[in-house]
């Protein structure tokens, strides 16, 4: 399928919010959605860390992935962020549609 989600977290909702807007009017994506309230716990320079983070999904085209990975790597504050493609293998025709539509 030539669809993708990718999942991707941020330190705040406003850092999703902020690197989502970019990556919709940038047509590198045809939507965002912004999940908040999610609680991690990982291991990062070999400490186990908690930490409060916002959660957020860009659907877009799959060859659209690595301009979009990079765009979020710009905008992003975290050193390694989580960006993550997840294939879309079905799903509401129509809606498919307007994804393919609205991206590039």
């Amino acid at each position: 399928m030539d669809l993708v989600f990718v999942y991707m977290t941020a330190a705040s909702r406003e850092e999703a919010m902020r690197i989502g807007r970019a990556l919709v009017e940038e047509r590198l994506a045809a939507c965002v959605n912004v999940l908040g309230g999610m609680t991690s716990v990982y291991r990062w320079e070999g400490a186990v860390e908690t930490a409060e983070e916002t959660v957020f999904i860009a659907k877009t085209r799959r060859d659209l992935f690595e301009p979009l990975a990079a765009r979020v790597r710009e905008l992003h504050s975290y050193t390694v962020p989580c960006i993550v493609e997840l294939p879309v293998e079905r799903g509401n025709p129509a809606y498919l549609d307007w994804l393919r539509a609205e991206t590039g």
